[in-house]
């Protein structure tokens, strides 16, 4: 039998990745476009609708970035008000263990779990600069170590308010007058290096017994805590390569931690763009490119790895011939990116050479060296492109990424969706009420 695929759509708001300039584009805010997207995803009987949280806008030159997510609604507001407008697609949410409390988000989470029917899922991740810590009381950020020390710790310390109430803890006997089997339900006690909280947990086992537990990061600290609690890890290797590669990495982490490669699901990020033709899309993809990254885009872009002010070049002319400033100073703040950008000099005179090769301006090469789509074809390319890269385990599925909100998935659901159905991979019907049901995880 071939690996049944596992798909989810992403709400991606106004990024880097999406067309917000297009005429079809939507508000990112607005609870319409939401349940346009989360409704589109359950009609194509996806696995389940995620939201990514930023703990704070990002900014260049001190001004918020806004080419950017310049605002998003509250997480668990969303997804408790989506529970009430589906029946069966997952809810995900990205809640933070760095500047969050394990009580009060095992509250929130037993909570959605609750309101829509044992459908939650928890996207754990852990923030890494001070920026992002102003916001916060404490202030400060951790080293790499620290964060998933914390983050282990957090869902352990989660994990065990989740079970201080056993499946039989209620028995409502109204003839005898019996709420509670045992009036010691609840309690819990959990101490180590950063939480000590002892007391009774309010919120009854949710039909999960836990939500769903998601992953994404990438380092080898983060593949490892993933091996070890998520129930899914997202990864950026879409590719059939990198995707085996990683795939085969992570999967083998399991065993150390007792779990068998089927507890743990890839799921790569996806962008797509659809066409009657493959020559059809890739015209398309072409003109996405420019709308995604245009000529401010592209100034944006450069100064994230120049780190100084560039607003006087122009985007359609060469590339700076300064080099970028290496300082501690930071022009760009609270973009997880500008961390890989580890010898700016080096990546620079890389840039200069594609540059100089191809005789591109600087808008050009932004578009040449930032993401670019994972599928471009026809249905029928993009339907066979997914299943041979799942088949081939580089994948156990996708998290797709539309570049228009809130319809860019409907294409995808209407034309690649019912090409999957018809090679056996994807279901016609959800089988079970619960996301884990969906991913075929154990209670």
């Amino acid at each position: 039998m071939p690996k049944q695929i596992h798909l989810a759509a992403h709400f991606p708001g106004v990024n880097n990745t999406t067309v917000w300039s297009d005429p079809r584009s939507g508000s990112h805010i607005e609870f319409s476009s939401f349940v346009k997207l989360a409704q589109t995803a359950e009609r194509a009987k996806f696995d389940f609708f995620f939201l990514a949280e930023g703990l704070r806008l990002r900014e260049q030159g001190g001004q918020i970035y806004d080419l950017d997510v310049v605002g998003r609604p509250d997480t668990f507001t969303v997804l408790s008000a989506l529970a009430a407008v589906t029946t069966h697609l997952g809810l995900a949410g990205t809640i933070n263990s760095t500047f969050n409390e394990p009580y009060e988000v095992a509250r929130q989470f037993a909570s959605l779990d609750h309101l829509s029917g044992g459908r939650a899922a928890w996207n754990v991740v852990t923030s890494w600069d001070a920026f992002t810590g102003e916001n916060f009381r404490r202030g400060g950020f951790l080293a790499e170590s620290d964060r998933y020390s914390r983050a282990t710790q957090f869902l352990a310390t989660a994990s065990s308010l989740f079970d201080s109430w056993p499946d039989d803890a209620i028995v409502a006997d109204k003839e005898n007058g019996t709420f509670l089997r045992d009036g010691s339900v609840g309690t819990f006690k959990h101490a180590d290096a950063h939480f000590d909280i002892s007391g009774r947990f309010n919120v009854p086992r949710s039909p999960q017994g836990r939500p769903v537990i998601l992953q994404a990061g990438d380092s080898d600290a983060g593949r490892e805590f993933a091996a070890a609690t998520a129930d899914a890890i997202f990864s950026r290797h879409g590719t059939l390569d990198e995707g085996r590669a990683f795939y085969a990495d992570v999967k083998r982490r399991l065993a150390a931690y007792g779990r068998t490669r089927e507890d743990l699901l890839v799921l790569p990020a996806a962008t797509f763009v659809l066409g009657d033709t493959d020559a059809d899309a890739a015209e398309k993809a072409a003109s996405v490119r420019r709308q995604q990254v245009s000529g401010a885009t592209a100034i944006k872009f450069l100064e994230q790895l120049w780190n100084r002010d560039l607003s006087s070049y122009d985007p359609d002319g060469p590339l700076p011939a300064i080099d970028p400033d290496v300082s501690d100073t930071s022009f760009s703040r609270g973009r997880a990116s500008v961390r890989l950008h580890r010898d700016p000099l080096a990546i620079a005179r890389d840039w200069r050479a594609k540059a100089e090769a191809g005789n591109l301006s600087i808008r050009e090469l932004i578009i040449e060296v930032t993401g670019r789509q994972t599928f471009i074809g026809s249905p029928a390319t993009i339907a066979a492109e997914i299943d041979n890269l799942v088949q081939q385990d580089a994948s156990d599925g996708f998290i797709l990424v539309p570049h228009v909100t809130p319809d860019g998935l409907d294409e995808f659901a209407d034309t690649v969706v019912p090409l999957l159905q018809e090679r056996g991979v994807f279901r016609t019907e959800y089988a079970g009420a619960t996301l884990r049901d969906h991913l075929g995880l154990a209670r």
